[in-house]
């Protein structure tokens, strides 16, 4: 039985009263350990929010391997077709491997709204490959300095959501 068919029961059992007590703080310590963003006035949101939030990540995963069906490269050669195409399956598998494991629902969000984003600028430009940013270079600065930190979180918030997960697998 798994995570979620446990916290299913124990709140089903709990909204029909038969928890009370010991097991209802048990019950209670167990969901919120395992469940962090489940709201104690409807126990099962938990439940809600991950199926339609799988059902979104799945359609996506399923929509990448549609667009590799059909992907042709700029140059119209089948040698970079090809190698494109194969880019663009591991580089999905790859990134949807990584972040499977991922709970907290704000994470997930982004990595959607990054998977959309790269899909789209892919269908745009005819390049699956991540475009270029020009980043401010690093100063002379010390590392240990403030103005050191301070360009590096100027580096952090200018980068774009397209490539969030870049510097991670790379």
């Amino acid at each position: 039985m798994n995570n979620e068919t446990t916290i299913f029961h124990f709140t089903r059992m709990l909204c029909r009263g038969k928890l009370s007590g010991p097991a209802q703080q048990t019950m209670l310590l167990f969901a919120e350990k395992k469940a962090p963003n489940c709201s104690p006035r409807n126990p099962l949101s938990f439940l809600q929010m991950t199926s339609v939030t799988r059902q979104e990540v799945l359609g996506l995963y399923r929509k990448i391997f549609r667009i590799t069906k059909t992907w042709q490269s700029a140059s119209g050669q089948m040698k970079e077709t090809e190698k494109e195409k194969q880019y663009i399956i591991s580089e999905a598998k790859t990134l949807f491997r990584k972040n499977q494991t991922l709970t907290d629902p704000e994470l997930i969000k982004q990595c959607v709204e990054e998977c959309k984003a790269r899909i789209e600028l892919g269908l745009h430009y005819h390049n699956p490959y991540p475009r270029p940013i020009y980043l401010p270079p690093m100063g002379l600065t010390l590392p240990k300095a403030r103005a050191f930190r301070h360009q590096e979180k100027l580096r952090k918030i200018s980068k774009p959501v397209y490539l969030k997960s870049q510097d991670e697998i790379s």
